[in-house]
């Protein structure tokens, strides 16, 4: 507790009490069907807002005004992210920069245009003179998401021209966060590794000519080494984790950019919202449940014992009390989410390679029964599919990567979509974005304080 907590607990207590109850949205709002809660239609579906050329999300068709599940696809420009994947995966070569690239300037580069990229982006990876030593070490933080934001944020100050939101100075604003994000959030890490689990600080600064997923393992580990295959499942990962089109967090640093605002203050929201757990945060809520999991009913569990305690996870009674079976479920993708497949797919000769073969089965289980009990449960079950947090900490994990950094790897892949879609929104939106929202109180009159 800080020391206004300690000493107005009781206060905060009281205030708490009697407002409580002012929190409260009447039945008959809540149930307006005007009122798109969550920005979602009746039928589940997200409420339009706009139109965007940088990436296409497909989970189901419409029939009749019917949903129809249909198996999930992911595009980046129209191009189908699978075939991204397999293309490098074929050649042995790192593809985030490229992705980069492509959410950025809307076309594949060429090979000379993307040696271009590579090297400015090498350019811009070092931080400003001392901004390690003033605004992480000096002031570290217990959360590396918060100390991402907290450090974009502070970026404005050692940019010479941080509000102008020409394409050209955001083109080189979006290449600096790109190229700098992996060197802070690792460094961050580092920090509240020392200053809050007591470990010795190292930190390691990084290397010209290679990939950022080359980088980022070397940054994290003592020794700096990796193998290749790490570095390329690490890549395929950013790769899936770059852009996903209609989001929380890309929706709020679009919000926040139709405001004319600069670029820190939008990166830095839409920082904030991939944190939550229902969001960004969720990966590592997946390996929190899979942990009490195996540590209540073991590794290699029966159906009956994996079946009893999944119920009990839905009932409230068993992992978190939440009543969530993580990783489950997603707003758009119904038969399949192809970056979950594609995790899969890849994953599995690291785990064989690891030793954790089994835990990939046991995620494969929990994903099978528990979509099953899930839909058992649904007055009107649509098909459903396990999401990319499913399985993208069980990798991270598998990659020695800390539970710590699971959320900041995946906003310095998904800087590139929103680096793109603040463009987008600067060079075609219309207009500032403002919802509304219906007064739920009738109107009441002022009383004067004697009266009270």
């Amino acid at each position: 507790m800080t020391d206004f907590q300690e000493l107005h607990v009781q206060d905060i207590h009281a205030l708490y009490a009697e407002l409580a109850a002012q929190y409260v949205i009447p039945d008959n709002c809540k149930n307006d069907p005007n009122i798109k809660h969550g920005l979602r239609n009746a039928d589940g579906t997200g409420v339009l807002v706009g139109v965007s050329n940088i990436g296409s999300v497909q989970g189901y068709y419409m029939e009749d005004g019917v949903r129809v599940a249909m198996p999930g696809k992911l595009y980046y420009r129209g191009i189908s992210v699978e075939d991204i994947i397999e293309a490098h995966q074929k050649a042995g070569t790192f593809g985030y920069e490229e992705v980069a690239y492509l959410l950025l300037i809307g076309h594949l580069p060429t090979e000379e245009q993307l040696l271009k990229f590579d090297l400015l982006l090498d350019e811009a990876r070092f931080l400003p003179e001392r901004f390690n030593e003033d605004n992480i070490l000096r002031n570290p933080s217990e959360n590396v998401m918060n100390q991402l934001a907290r450090c974009v944020m502070d970026l404005y100050s050692y940019d010479s021209n941080p509000d102008d939101t020409s394409m050209e100075n955001l083109t080189r604003q979006s290449i600096e966060l790109i190229a700098r994000f992996p060197l802070i959030a690792a460094n961050a890490y580092r920090a509240k590794r020392h200053y809050y689990d007591h470990k010795s600080l190292y930190m390691h600064n990084p290397k010209p000519g290679i990939s950022i997923a080359e980088n980022y393992l070397r940054m994290l580990r003592k020794d700096k080494t990796y193998t290749k295959e790490e570095a390329q499942l690490l890549d395929l990962m950013m790769i899936l984790h770059a852009e996903h089109s209609s989001n929380n967090s890309t929706f709020v640093c679009r919000a926040i950019s139709s405001s004319g605002t600069d670029s820190y203050s939008a990166i830095a929201g839409a920082i904030g919202s991939l944190k939550g757990p229902l969001h960004g945060g969720a990966n590592a809520k997946v390996m929190e449940m899979f942990r009490l999991l195996r540590e209540e009913i073991g590794d290699t569990p029966s159906d009956a014992a994996l079946s009893d305690y999944l119920d009990r996870t839905l009932d409230g009674s068993a992992g978190d009390g939440s009543g969530k079976i993580y990783g489950l479920g997603h707003a758009v993708y119904t038969m399949s989410d192809p970056r979950a497949v594609l995790i899969k797919s890849y994953a599995s000769s690291m785990a064989e390679t690891k030793g954790r073969a089994n835990e990939l089965i046991l995620m494969d289980r929990i994903e099978r029964m528990g979509i099953e009990k899930i839909q058992a449960r649904r007055r009107n079950p649509i098909a459903m599919c396990a999401n990319v947090d499913m399985y993208s900490g069980l990798i991270y994990d598998m990659l020695g990567i800390p539970a710590d950094m699971f959320t900041p790897l995946f906003a310095s892949a998904r800087i590139a979509g929103w680096c793109a879609h603040r463009m987008e929104e600067i060079a075609t939106g219309v207009r500032i974005m403002r919802p509304a929202y219906r007064a739920g109180k009738i109107r009441k009159p002022y009383i004067p304080m004697e009266e009270r």
